[in-house]
């Protein structure tokens, strides 16, 4: 099972996520889940640090299949109401994935 969690800084702030582990959806290379789940978190790293040049901390660990991704502190109004909304609108993505696939998928808030 893939788990993604969230983690929240006290006053609500999305701080970052980790995700983790293989959905067992299908074998590696033809497992739909796991594709979804890669595609939203790759975009959402590219937006982060290509796009709007933020310098978010990625961890990436191949044992275990995990990536982990830390926003930056003292990112000025605007960039931390787009991070924000991104990483809302990630959240509500994976939970809508959970609801498709329940027992493949699961998002937590830490």
């Amino acid at each position: 099972m893939t788990t993604v969690s969230f983690h929240l800084e006290e006053g609500g702030r999305i701080a970052g996520f980790t995700a983790e582990g293989h959905s067992g959806y299908a074998e590696e290379g033809a497992d739909i889940v796991c594709a979804a789940v890669t595609s939203a978190v790759r975009l959402a790293e590219c937006t982060f640090n290509e796009v709007l040049g933020l310098g978010a901390a990625v961890r990436v660990k191949e044992a275990g299949a995990s990536l982990s991704l830390k926003l930056p502190g003292g990112l000025g109004e605007q960039n931390e109401s787009t991070c924000q909304a991104l990483m809302t609108a990630l959240m509500v993505y994976l939970a809508e994935l959970h609801e498709e696939y329940p027992e493949h998928i699961t998002v937590l808030e830490a």
